[in-house]
C-alpha cells in the first residue's frame, strides 16, 4: 500500500470525473464546510486528483468570492483538470440533484400544502429553521467578532435592517466601506487569518501537484480575461432576451443576478435579501412559504443557495407566466438557478488564471471582515423574522404580536439549538426529528379533538 501511495495516479478522464461530480451532488449535505471536508478527503486523500497546497490555495480564493463557494471549489479543480468543459460538467453536475429534488418539492407542496399531514410535518419544520439560522449566526460571530469594534459593526447592522428596513445591498457597501477605512486606521482590529491554514500532511503524488506546471488553458493573459468576460456578459444578455417576454421572468433573472454578487459571507448572508425581494417587494412567495422552502434546501443535498429554485417555482407559479402551473413553476425554478449560479462560472474561468498566475496565500482583505462582521446583525435578524413568524403565526406588520404565544414551537427550537450547538448534531438529522414531532404533535390534538 505504501509504494502504491507513492506512485502518481492515472490521468483522469472527462467522463469519469463527471461521474463523481454528480455522485458529489446527490451526497452534498452539511453545507460549504461539510462539503469542502468530503471534497477534501475524496479528492486530496483518497483519490489524489489535487495535492493539499494546491487544494487550499483554490479554497481560500473560493472563500473570497461571493456565492456558494464549496460549488466554485469544485468549478475551480475540473476547471484545471479538463478545462471550461470540466467547470461545466462540475458546477452543473452539483447543483442538478438538488434543483431537480426542490422542484419536485415544490410542486408537491403546492399541490398538497394544505393536507393535515404536510401541515403537521412543517409544524415541527418552522422552529427547527428558526434554530438553525440562531446557530449560523452564533456560529460566524463567535469565529469573526473577536473585538469591540466588529461586535458594534455586527450590532449596528442589526438595527439597521431591523428597525429601519435598510435594504441589504446599502449594508454591504457601508460595511465594506468601514472596513477599508478602519483597516487603515486601525489594522489590528480588522485582521483576518486564513481559516484553512497551511498543511504539512502529504497523501502521496497528486495528479495537479505542488510542482505540477499550470496548464495551457489556466495560464493567465489579458486576451483571454477580455474574452471571457465579454462572452459571459454575451450570455447574460442574451439569456435576458431570450425572458425578456416575461416580465416576471425578467425580474427574477435581474434580481438573482444581483443577488449572486451579494452572496458574501455565506448563503445566510443573501437570505434576507431574498426575502427582501422575493416577499416584500415581487411577492413571489410567502414569509412562511420561504422558511418552509428554507428547511428543505437545508434537508436536500447541494448548496443552501439552491433555496432560490424554491424561490424561482414558487415565483412562476405565483405570477402564472405560463398558463400550465408546471411549466411556470420549471420556468422560474430554471431562471433563478442559471442566474444565481452564472457568475459562480465567471469568478472561476476570469479569476482563476490570475490566481494560478500568483499561487501566494489570500487572505481576507479588511473590507471583507467588515462584510464577515455585518452579515452577523443580518443573519441575527433573519433569525428574529422567522421566530416572530413561528411564535406569533397571526402576527403582521401593524399588530406583529397578534394571537397567542405558540409555547410547543419555541420549545423545539431551544431543543434543536441545543442540539446544534451543544452536542453538534447535524442540520438534517434535526430537521427530521423536528418533522416527526410536529407530526405527532398535530396528530395528537387532532386525537384530542
Amino acid at each position: 500500500m505504501t509504494e502504491e501511495r507513492n506512485v502518481p495516479p492515472t490521468a483522469v478522464t472527462l467522463g469519469e470525473a463527471f461521474k463523481y461530480w454528480l455522485k458529489l451532488g446527490f451526497i452534498s449535505f452539511g453545507g460549504p464546510a461539510g462539503q469542502i471536508s468530503t471534497m477534501h478527503q475524496e479528492l486530496v486523500e483518497k483519490r489524489r486528483w489535487i495535492s493539499e497546497h494546491r487544494y487550499l490555495h483554490a479554497v481560500n480564493y473560493c472563500m473570497l468570492l461571493p456565492g456558494p463557494e464549496a460549488t466554485q471549489l469544485a468549478i475551480y479543480i475540473a476547471w484545471l483538470m479538463h478545462g471550461v468543459r470540466g467547470a461545466i460538467v462540475a458546477g452543473v453536475s452539483f447543483f442538478l440533484p438538488a434543483f431537480v429534488l426542490l422542484s419536485l418539492l415544490a410542486g408537491t407542496y403546492l399541490a398538497f400544502g394544505d393536507v393535515p399531514l404536510v401541515q403537521g410535518i412543517f409544524y415541527g419544520i418552522k422552529p427547527a429553521v428558526v434554530a438553525i439560522v440562531l446557530f449560523a449566526a452564533w456560529r460566524i460571530g463567535s469565529r469573526v467578532l473577536k473585538n469591540e469594534v466588529l461586535w458594534t459593526m455586527a450590532v449596528l447592522a442589526f438595527i439597521g435592517i431591523f428597525f429601519f428596513h435598510i435594504g441589504f445591498p446599502w449594508i454591504v457597501l457601508a460595511a465594506a466601506i468601514l472596513g477599508a477605512v478602519g483597516g487603515q486606521l486601525a489594522p489590528a482590529k480588522f485582521k483576518s487569518g486564513g481559516e484553512h491554514g497551511s498543511s504539512r500532511k502529504v497523501y502521496g503524488p497528486a495528479i495537479i501537484d505542488d510542482d505540477t506546471p499550470t496548464p495551457l488553458h489556466a495560464k493567465f493573459s489579458w486576451r483571454k480575461l477580455s474574452l471571457t468576460l465579454l462572452v459571459f456578459v454575451l450570455i447574460w444578455l442574451a439569456a435576458i432576451y431570450l425572458i425578456s417576454g416575461q416580465p416576471a421572468l425578467a425580474d427574477m433573472g435581474s434580481f438573482f443576478t444581483k443577488a449572486a454578487f451579494l452572496t458574501i459571507g455565506g448563503a445566510y448572508a443573501v437570505l434576507p435579501y431574498v426575502y427582501q425581494g422575493g416577499v416584500e417587494h415581487y411577492g413571489w412567495l410567502t414569509g412562511p412559504q420561504m422558511m418552509d422552502g428554507l428547511a428543505l434546501g437545508e434537508a436536500t443535498p447541494g448548496p443552501l443557495i439552491m433555496v432560490v429554485t424554491w424561490v424561482g417555482y414558487l415565483g412562476g407559479v405565483a405570477k402564472s407566466v405560463f398558463d400550465n402551473p408546471l411549466v411556470a413553476g420549471i420556468a422560474g425554478a430554471s431562471v433563478a438557478t442559471f442566474f444565481t449560479f452564472l457568475p459562480s462560472f465567471l469568478f472561476i474561468l476570469a479569476g482563476g488564471p490570475l490566481v494560478e498566475a500568483t499561487r501566494n496565500e489570500l487572505k481576507f482583505t479588511a473590507s471583507l471582515m467588515g462584510i464577515t462582521a455585518a452579515v452577523v446583525g443580518v443573519i441575527l435578524n433573519l433569525a428574529v423574522f422567522f421566530a416572530w413568524h413561528t411564535f406569533w403565526p397571526q402576527g403582521t406588520a401593524a399588530a406583529p404580536f397578534n394571537g397567542a404565544f405558540q409555547i410547543f414551537p419555541f420549545i423545539i427550537t431551544m431543543v434543536a439549538f441545543v442540539a446544534l450547538w451543544k452536542y453538534k448534531l447535524d442540520i438534517m438529522k434535526v430537521i427530521v426529528a423536528c418533522a416527526v414531532v410536529g407530526l405527532l404533535w398535530t396528530i395528537g390534538l387532532e386525537g384530542v379533538d
